[in-house]
């Protein structure tokens, strides 16, 4: 059976290493995300957690940056809106996933629940030492992140949503019909030339099997 130590002793060559007065649980709280599941009032044919999510909006919303900058003469720093694609969802480990019909159910609970993430995004950043708190301030606050990044990352979001409901749908579960309309109608009304070009490039294949995709190469 293997044991892990339980305390990790820094090499006495790492001497410039600032001594540490007190650990951080940030990274602990970044590890629990695997654990808070998407889509929890549907039945799902394949679970989805915040982490994978994150994950995969981060890559979209990476390629949407190169996208606007190759085509449509912008100057986004793509490697940027990754990084803040990563925390996008960061504050869910405090607030859990509230489904969209809840959230948005009213102006009142849309308000408070911004007023909850506004306070989650304090107790993390607060949770990291001090240095490090205003690198990560523009990728863990929303309100200080440029707004065309945020767009980006935004729209990235959806495409995201709209492809795992693609997958549930075509896995025969009829419960995504209608998340899979609303999205493609937003999607659809986006002004942003990026998420067009994605849509008809990338997103056709994503309901292709493997074995289709294989044929294709």
């Amino acid at each position: 059976m293997c044991k892990y130590p339980s305390k990790i002793v820094l090499s006495r060559r790492l001497t410039s290493v600032p001594e540490l007065t007190e650990e951080s649980s940030f990274y602990a709280y970044l590890s629990r995300l695997r654990w808070i599941k998407r889509w929890g009032l549907k039945r799902n044919a394949h679970e989805e957690n915040v982490m994978e999510h994150s994950w995969e909006v981060a890559v979209i919303a990476h390629i949407l940056a190169l996208i606007k900058n190759r085509y449509f003469n912008a100057n986004i720093d793509a490697n940027a809106v990754a990084a803040a694609a990563l925390y996008h969802d960061i504050t869910e480990v405090i607030t859990g996933d509230l489904p969209t019909p809840i959230k948005y159910h009213s102006q009142e609970i849309r308000q408070a629940y911004k007023r909850i993430e506004k306070e989650a995004e304090k107790e993390l950043l607060d949770l990291l030492p001090e240095p490090l708190r205003q690198d990560f301030d523009a990728l863990v606050r929303q309100e200080t992140m440029p707004p065309e990044q945020h767009a980006i990352i935004k729209a990235a979001d959806k495409i995201s949503a709209y492809l795992k409901c693609q997958a549930e749908l075509k896995a025969g579960n009829a419960e995504f019909e209608q998340a899979a309309a609303e999205l493609a109608e937003v999607i659809s009304a986006s002004d942003q030339p990026e998420v067009g070009y994605f849509m008809a490039m990338f997103a056709p294949s994503c309901k292709l099997t493997l074995d289709s995709l294989m044929k294709t190469q």
